[in-house]
């Protein structure tokens, strides 16, 4: 039998592209379409900057937002997602579903528009 390590794992690395508080909370905001920063802080209302900078470079990094900055004064910065964040929530869909009829289950009030 082959031994199994949790490091060449496909879900250990879907779940660390996701893991954090605020992660799967951006990228539903932006399936609809691209934010600037002020408007996912607003939409984030209780995160610090440093941690929205944070979440947002992560997302960056692993390849599931883009970040375009515009040559303008001022500047302007613009997140989306990209075709594999796309992927990301297309596949994150049916846990979606899911967690509303959990929460339900459990009685847990929730906001229609999540």
């Amino acid at each position: 039998m082959k031994k199994f390590s949790p490091d060449y794992c496909p879900l250990t690395y879907a779940t660390k592209v996701v893991s954090g508080k605020w992660k799967l909370f951006i990228i539903f905001r932006l399936v609809e379409k691209p934010l600037r920063y002020g408007q996912i802080k607003t939409a984030c209302e209780t995160i610090s900057e440093k941690m929205l900078t944070s979440q947002l470079k992560e997302l960056e990094t692993d390849g599931i937002i883009n970040r375009k900055i515009y040559a303008e004064v001022p500047p302007r910065v613009e997140y989306s997602l990209t075709p594999f964040g796309n992927d990301l929530v297309n596949a994150l869909a049916p846990l979606h579903a899911w967690g509303i009829d959990y929460m339900e289950h459990k009685k847990i009030p929730f906001p229609e528009h999540n």
